[in-house]
């Protein structure tokens, strides 16, 4: 028999799925129920989950799924108050819970007796978030980084992006030398940092794939007098960069192009070739003609820095690869860093310089997050409440995941197999300090 919502018996009902579920739960996380009680926890503790609706609790338990209640989160039946990083102790302590069958029945029987929904949990009210319930992708389809796929995450709007990035806008793991070092001084350091891995020097040719806004291409030309090429599949990030390089005046030194890598030509050759942070989207099944159009492109005796994440499994179907694929990045994926080298090797690269730097993305996201709960009604404006949460839970999420080192940030240094390399032979040049005055750079 159901029970009405919002009675002294439903609260009840609760509290007792919480407490027979939740008993030997001593992390960070509260819960707190539709009458205002707090169910599980502290006033004090870090996090707060909110269940507005009964048929929330109802659902969580019924499909044991985290994408229940992201959903249930997105379309406003429940909060997270608080830090939204520390709602992951909680999914992880879920996700490996095994309750005695006595107690699995008599938990199940309570949800059942709980109201249902009272309308469907991810139906969007904001025109702009039916993007959000993209179909997911299935296992067997070939991911592609199709320009359909990149302008749901990244054409969201530039105004948005600019609320929380940094002021090169620069959307991938910042460097720091230490953990109070400011966003934008973290990405300048990084920019500068791939710029010294690749051994750049003036007039050199600098192809980026998937350039973003432009920083990095304009940092090259301006920093080290190359002559750089950005490619993005972003109208919205295209747009962007055009205007960057004409605001810096650097039309002479920076082209930018709205254009797949696939749709590279035969002929064209570069000293440096670079990626960072669009590797995610290439998808394993098509890592061998990633790998090749590269090592067509890269000169004899040049270098390819690929910057992408990573992680320990492969990428699986559980509930929180569902939500990314859903919500997030329709085709992304990811896999172990041994498969990226293996592949880079078959392609006929060698493997000069391998760096991790998942610690780094950690503190990235929670600056990000920082900055968009600091900007929250301002982004809501943008973009609508649904969306705002989208990239709230998805940042801490990923926060949580790289320090706690599933998902990882590697930075590989590679070039053509069995040439020889016209580098030093330690890794010294790498961390001289400061960027002003490079060999042949414009102050």
């Amino acid at each position: 028999m159901l029970i009405n919502a919002n009675t002294p018996r439903t609260e009840e009902i609760g509290q007792q799925i919480l407490a027979l579920v939740l008993a030997d739960y001593r992390g960070p996380v509260a819960i707190r129920l539709w009458n205002g009680r707090l169910a599980i926890g502290d006033e004090n503790a870090p996090c707060t989950v909110v269940f507005h609706q009964p048929s929330m609790l109802r659902g969580l338990i019924l499909h044991r799924n985290v994408v229940h209640l992201a959903e249930s989160y997105l379309a406003g039946d429940g909060d997270i108050e608080g830090n939204a990083e520390a709602l992951f102790d909680l999914v992880c302590y879920m996700r490996d819970l095994t309750l005695p069958w006595p107690v699995k029945w008599r938990v199940i029987r309570q949800a059942l007796r709980l109201p249902a929904a009272h309308h469907r949990a991810n139906k969007h009210t904001h025109e702009d978030d039916e993007k959000n319930a993209r179909a997911v992708h299935t296992q067997s389809e070939m991911h592609r980084n199709t320009r359909e796929s990149i302008a749901h995450h990244y054409d969201v709007s530039n105004d948005f992006y600019r609320l929380w990035l940094d002021r090169e806008m620069v959307y991938s793991c910042a460097y720091f030398p230490e953990t109070d070092r400011s966003l934008d001084k973290a990405q300048r350091d990084k920019l500068d940092y791939i710029c010294r891995k690749l051994r750049l020097v003036p007039e050199q040719t600098l192809l980026d794939i998937g350039c973003g806004w432009g920083a990095l291409v304009c940092w090259a030309a301006r920093h080290y007098n190359v002559r750089a090429h950005g490619i993005t599949l972003s109208e919205q990030q295209y747009q962007y960069a055009c205007d960057r390089v004409k605001r810096e005046g650097l039309e002479g030194r920076v082209t930018i192009e709205l254009r797949d890598y696939r749709d590279l030509p035969e002929n064209a050759r570069y000293d440096r070739i670079v990626s960072v942070g669009m590797f995610e989207h290439i998808g394993v099944a098509n890592f061998p003609r990633y790998f090749d159009i590269i090592k067509r492109a890269l000169k004899p005796g040049g270098l390819f820095l690929n910057h992408g994440i990573t992680n320990d499994t492969g990428w699986k179907d559980t509930p929180i690869t569902r939500f990314i694929n859903s919500y997030v990045f329709p085709d992304g994926e990811l896999t172990r860093i041994g498969a990226v080298i293996n592949a880079m090797e078959k392609a006929g690269f060698e493997v000069i310089d391998v760096e991790g730097l998942r610690r780094h993305y950690a503190l990235t996201l929670r600056n990000w997050v920082k900055s968009l709960e600091t900007n929250r009604e301002q982004a809501i404006s943008m973009v609508g409440e649904a969306s705002y949460r989208v990239w709230r839970l998805y940042m801490s999420g990923s926060a949580y995941y790289f320090d706690e080192g599933s998902i990882n940030v590697f930075q590989v240094l590679v070039g053509h197999d069995r040439e020889p390399l016209a580098i030093s032979l330690r890794r010294d040049e790498m961390y001289a300090k400061g960027c002003e005055c490079p060999p042949g750079s414009n102050p």
